[in-house]
């Protein structure tokens, strides 16, 4: 049997450089991007080939048309088609709704949604071909409950959940499944701005008493991938019993 491809956005560090590191060790050809950090693209690059795999990394903007197109090429030339499409590239906005400005607004909403529309639209048509595809999109506890000072944030993660329902209900006849995974709170760099104090405040009202790591993601994500295949249409929620 030919090798699987997975292809993960947002990998160089993180939540995505973890599943793609899990996808490794369990033997697929593994494509990753980032929009600008080079060096800790290039090392996570280095991390994958550790697991005798090959690896293509890509530096650009997923919410670029064009520019994904461009990876998508790449990747098709060196592995064939995408077997498993997890969009995880996303950033963060903490502050007051007036505050923000209409070129804040667009910059998220093109690294969180449109990233995730370019990369389906680009990978769909070879999974239709095949009768066969996974596509795990990561989103947060914040796209179902909304968070203050995130609003921009939560309407994205809350795009992305309709997202996946929706594209869950137009590719089940193909046999492709579409999930989400609204993630609580990851000990991940987007959460190390927050202070000592504030910390254990967050801690307190998780039931589970910690936070998740990057690996419990990558577990679940794999998982997803490798089985479950009635499973779709669904956001599933990682949190520790905190939202």
């Amino acid at each position: 049997m030919a090798k699987k491809t997975v292809l993960v956005t947002g990998a160089s560090r993180g939540i995505g450089k973890a599943i793609a590191v899990k996808f490794a060790k369990k033997g697929y050809n593994v494509a990753i991007s980032c929009l600008r950090n080079e060096d800790r693209l290039m090392q996570a690059k280095r991390d994958i080939e550790s697991f005798q795999t090959s690896c293509l990394a890509f530096l650009g903007d997923m919410g670029d048309w064009e520019t994904c197109q461009a990876m998508f090429g790449k990747v098709k030339k060196q592995f064939g088609s995408v077997d498993v499409l997890v969009n995880n590239a996303g950033i963060s906005y903490i502050g007051l709704l007036q505050d923000m400005t209409p070129a804040d607004w667009d910059r998220i909403v093109k690294t969180n949604l449109t990233s995730v529309f370019n990369c389906c639209r680009l990978a769909v048509p070879d999974m239709v071909s095949m009768k066969a595809g996974k596509i795990i999109n990561i989103s947060s506890v914040w796209g179902v409950a909304g968070a203050s000072c995130e609003v921009a944030y939560s309407a994205t993660k809350g795009g992305i959940n309709a997202f996946s329902k929706a594209l869950a209900k137009e590719l089940g006849p193909s046999n492709i499944q579409v999930n989400a995974v609204a993630c609580g709170a990851i000990d991940t760099e987007m959460n190390r701005w927050m202070e000592d104090d504030e910390l254990i405040s967050l801690v307190d009202e998780i039931p589970a008493g910690r936070l998740g790591k990057a690996e419990e993601v990558a577990d679940l994500v794999y998982h997803l991938a490798y089985k479950s295949n009635y499973l779709t249409g669904q956001v599933i929620g990682l949190d520790g019993g905190w939202i």
